[in-house]
Parts: structure tokens; sequence; C-alpha cells
């Protein structure tokens, strides 16, 4: 074949592979032709040929080549052509679920030619970075899947007779190691938790996933804050999570308006009330640490009005643009501050000021926060 009769038989090659013409393309080759191709192995005959192609456009759909002119060599029934391949993956490739992202990558495709048609064809990809994309936009998927969970399960507003809490989580990656719980208990009361596993990422997640679950159900059971936070201990102790702790904060609020607070290792909460802010700080060892360790607990009585400030380490840690911490004198400042606020105002405040703050830097750790306010019951004992 001349070089113009390579070179014709190749642009309907690329034309038909660029409308996906299976028909066309299947022409295009001898009926005991052979492909040699990483993404297919070796296929044999037109009717497999038939099927490769099928394949390559059901995994991607918008399959586009182009021909680079520059690298195109022609000599006798051989020729060698060079491209750039683009497409977006929508079935398993190598092994790997359809990420729905755009690959591009560049190919050589050697021919031998018999009686004007394609007897052998050897395609070489270079697939430099192509599976890596692809496996870390799958990571990525998943990612997004697991942080829309842990949204669901952070709820951002519970309210009842007597109360009104909202919160926010904004983990510093997709997924974190902070939660936020509130429980409705047998007696009437409502808990509420802030907690904190040690590390980021998917690995605290998942540990901070377990732990909202496992605390959820002996809060139930335990409803003293120092009961349900020695037998949550307790289970992390024993289920040997190293490197893993984690630190809670837990209070529960009576329709009365007496609040029994226990720490284990987490930033005190802060108490709002007319008076000021105060800093809640008995309590107990981070979890999964000691065995035997023992969570003290105290109490506190609220007026209508009072309310409670319960955050991560991510608040009081955030790094301003000079080095600087946040700090607690901070956060104490600006809820002393936006204190008789509605809770949303005292926590759109809160976070306001933390990202204020920080300007551009980016936070380092997962950001939480939730604030309770006790709305009164005619039934809350008589104050100091």
């Amino acid at each position: 074949m001349t070089r113009e009769e390579v070179q014709s038989l190749l642009q309907r090659h690329q034309q038909a592979l660029n409308r996906h013409d299976v028909d066309a393309l299947t022409s295009l080759y001898v009926d005991d032709a052979v492909i040699e191709s990483p993404m297919f192995d070796t296929v044999h005959g037109r009717d497999a040929i038939r099927r490769s192609f099928e394949r390559l456009f059901a995994i991607f759909p918008d399959y586009t080549i182009e021909l680079r002119d520059a690298l195109f060599i022609a000599e006798g029934n051989r020729a060698a052509e060079f491209s750039r391949v683009t497409g977006t993956q929508r079935l398993d490739l190598f092994g790997l679920s359809p990420t729905g992202q755009p690959v591009e990558y560049h190919a050589a495709r050697l021919f031998t030619f018999t009686r004007g048609r394609i007897a052998y064809e050897q395609r070489i990809y270079d697939f430099r970075g192509v599976l890596e994309r692809l496996e870390k936009a799958r990571l990525d998927q998943e990612l997004t899947v697991a942080s829309a969970v842990q949204h669901t399960l952070c709820r951002t507003h519970h309210a009842g007779a007597f109360f009104e809490i909202v919160g926010s989580s904004l983990p510093c990656r997709a997924i974190g190691g902070d939660f936020l719980e509130y429980i409705d208990l047998p007696s009437g009361a409502v808990g509420i938790a802030v907690g904190d596993v040690s590390g980021k990422g998917p690995a605290a997640a998942l540990v901070a996933a377990m732990l909202q679950g496992m605390f959820s159900i002996v809060a139930m059971e335990s409803e003293e804050p120092r009961a349900a936070l020695t037998r949550v201990n307790r289970a992390l102790c024993r289920r040997g999570i190293e490197p893993r702790f984690a630190t809670l904060a837990y209070a529960v609020l009576s329709p009365d308006g007496v609040l029994t607070y226990s720490n284990a290792g987490h930033n005190p909460s802060l108490l709002l009330t007319r008076a000021g802010v105060t800093r809640l700080t008995v309590g107990g060892p981070m979890l999964g640490v000691f065995d035997d360790a023992v969570f003290p607990q105290a109490t506190v009585t609220l007026q209508p009005g009072d309310g409670l400030v319960a955050f991560s380490d991510g608040v009081t840690d955030a790094i301003a643009p000079d080095g600087d911490d946040f700090g607690t004198d901070r956060l104490i400042a600006s809820a002393a501050e936006a204190r008789s606020s509605p809770p949303s105002q005292v926590l759109a405040q809160l976070f306001s000021t933390v990202r204020e703050f920080c300007g551009a830097v980016p936070p380092a750790d997962d950001v939480t926060m939730a604030v309770l306010r006790f709305a009164g019951s005619g039934r809350e004992r008589p104050g100091p």
C-alpha cells in the first residue's frame, strides 16, 4: 500500500472511532485479524474485534481519539500512528469501579495491512498516572458518600418543650473524627455530647461513628453522665483500637433546669448565664486509655435563657495567619457577647469569629460546636 492509501485507511479508522461506528470499524479488518491491547489482551477475528469495540465504547461513552499528524509513520504494509485519547469511565476498568471522571492518555498503534485492510494491530498505551487518577477519583467518590452519611449523623437542630440545641461540625478533610449527639432520655431529660477521636480522615471517622453509636445506646441505659462515660470507656479499652483514644463532653439537662455534666479529657464546655461565662471543668481522663478510669460529675441549675456551648479542640486550636492560636479566651469573649441571642445566632457568631481569626489559613483539625439553650418549663428550681 502506498503512504496515501495507508493514511486514508487510518483516517477512516479514526473517524469511525470518534463516531463509535462499530460496523465501519469492523469492516476495516480482515476476517482473521488480530488486535493486541493492554485493555482487552489479544483478540482474534472480526467478531471478537467487534465485541472489543463495543466494550470500549461502553466503558468510555464519550471516547475520542485525536491523531498527532507529526507522528505518523508508514512504510510498505506497516504503519504506526500516535494519538491522544480522552473519555469518561463508566464501567469497570482494570478492576477499578467506574468513577465518572474524565481520563486522558497517549496511545501508539502499530498496524500491518493485507489486501487493503488491517491484519494486525498492536496498541501501546501510556497509562502513567491514569490508574492513579482513576483510583483517586474512586476514593473521592467514596469519601463524598461517607461525608454525606456523616453529615446525616450530625443533627444540626434539636428542640423540645424546655430546650433548643443547634450544632455544626466542619471536618478539616472530607470526613472527620468529631461527632455531635443529642439524646432524648427516658426520664424526659435531654443529653448533649460532643466527642473527638484522635487523628483525622477515614480511620478517625470510622472510630467516631462506632463511638457515637456505642454512646447512644449506653446513654439510654445510664442517664448519669459519669455512668455513661465509665461504660463507654471500658468498652473502648476492651476493643483495643490502638492507638486511638477519644475525648467526650457530656451533659444532661432536666426539664426543671438541672444540668448534670461530666467530661472525659475534652475541652470544658462553657456555661452561659446572665452573670457571664463559666467553664465546666469537672471530669476525668480521656476515653480508651485507662480501663478503671473514674469520671466525676457536677450539677448546676439553669435559669430560663441560660445555655451551654460544647466544642472540640479544633475551635480553640484554630490558627491565624501569624501562627497565633484562637484559644479559649477568644471563644469565651465571643460567647459572652452573643449569649443573649437565640442559639442559632450564638452558633453563627462563634463560627464567624473563628473564620475571621483564621483568615485564609485552612483548618488543621475538625471544628465542632453545639449551643444549648434552656427555655424554662415553669417547674425550674429557684436560682441562687
